[in-house]
């Protein structure tokens, strides 16, 4: 006879949809971690423009049961932001009733993103006796964004924070942001974001002329900082020329991005902008790649850096989201300066030094952090442990 699995329900403020298949995609990640050991079913519910009533998909892939339900959202005056609230905890109910009509009692849910979602949980818990944890990803915590603001919000945030079995920040720096701003919790854990297994999977390898440092990002300059990665190159490049600059993604600041650099008088072929890729893209062009680099301003995570280290590619880092729990001397460097003169000195020590780095055992220490495999066991026994004590 098989054990029973633990049920969870997902809940989620972001979550791959019709209209965005990347937008937390991480939070999906998750849950197929947590499939591997729990059986799991996803409530996600999306506001839509175009549409006049509530409208409901329900898809079965990568082991988990994914109920997605739009609902019409108006014009953003008093009265319609009223009734848009009214209508995202309709949409709730409604996609509730279809997996309690499936006969899916969940054991635990496991919300994610303050601080709606967390509120859906507690409801549940109040109604229901249903425990549940809290992952965050917000970077509005962070001292450099600093824009978790409001009376009410932060009282709300506080009652459901501290009224969760766990909270589950998916960085150290997060968790020490969002605990100065009074979110107060016994049970404080640290769950990274997953890898996907693409990462660590050996590539083809490519040969090329020159030794290649890659950037992945969203393109944000506000966070990214990627000018200042430019402009570090374009010094660098005016020292030796055995290198190129691989810069991968898209987003709000891409154009201003290629603007900037196209005002510097780089050599041909030292920077490439190469506009967004699928994961296995990326994986492809981080394994063909020497080193990364990540200079943000500020991070909640900053996966690109779990990403590289399972391709086994050291990093350049400012200290920013996972990298002072990550970096060290056996598979990159932190910046201690955050300036463009010290990433200068910083890359160009790297372009002689790379090969110095075992990426065997990078690859190996990223896997036990990284993997589907880990996070889901470390997900499992998070809830296993909540519900024992419920």
């Amino acid at each position: 006879m098989k054990p029973t699995l633990t049920k969870v329900l997902f809940l989620s403020q972001w979550y791959p949809h019709r209209n965005d298949q990347m937008f937390g995609l991480f939070v999906q990640k998750h849950a197929e971690a947590a499939s591997l050991f729990c059986q799991i079913k996803v409530l996600y519910v999306q506001s839509d423009a175009s549409i006049t009533d509530f409208e409901t998909e329900i898809k079965e892939q990568n082991n988990l049961s994914e109920i997605i339900v739009y609902y019409p959202a108006k014009k953003q005056n008093l009265l319609s932001k009223i009734l848009n609230t009214i209508n995202y905890y309709r949409a709730y109910w409604k996609g509730y009733k279809i997996i309690y009509s499936d006969d899916f009692k969940p054991d635990i849910i496991h919300a994610n993103i303050l601080t709606r979602t967390a509120c859906v949980a507690y409801i549940f818990k109040l109604l229901k006796g249903i425990p549940y944890v809290i992952t965050e990803h917000w970077s509005r915590y962070l001292p450099a964004r600093d824009s978790f603001n409001g009376t009410l919000r932060k009282l709300v945030t506080r009652i459901v924070v501290s009224n969760a079995d766990a909270i589950l920040p998916v960085s150290e720096n997060l968790k020490q942001a969002m605990q100065s701003h009074k979110l107060l919790n016994n049970n404080y854990i640290v769950v990274n974001n997953v890898v996907d297994n693409s990462f660590f999977t050996e590539s083809t390898v490519i040969h090329r002329s020159k030794k290649r440092i890659i950037h992945v990002s969203c393109f944000d300059e506000e966070a990214k900082n990627i000018k200042g990665i430019i402009s570090a190159t374009f010094e660098l490049s005016r020292q030796r020329e055995d290198f190129e600059l691989m810069l991968i993604g898209t987003g709000i600041d891409f154009e201003i991005v290629k603007k900037y650099a196209d005002t510097l008088d780089f050599q041909k072929d030292v920077i490439h902008f190469l506009g967004e890729k699928t994961p296995k893209e990326v994986a492809n062009w981080m394994q063909n790649s020497d080193f990364l680099i990540l200079f943000s301003n500020f991070e909640t995570a900053g996966v690109v850096i779990a990403e590289s280290l399972a391709c086994g590619k050291p990093v350049i880092s400012t200290c920013v989201g996972i990298a002072p729990e990550c970096i060290d001397e056996s598979n990159g460097i932190l910046l201690s300066t955050n300036t463009e003169s010290e990433l200068v000195e910083k890359m160009n020590y790297l372009l002689d030094n790379f090969q110095s780095y075992d990426a065997n055992l990078i690859k190996a220490d990223a896997k036990n952090k990284f993997s589907y495999a880990h996070i889901g066991k470390q997900l499992s026994t998070i809830y296993e442990k909540s519900i024992l004590r419920k």
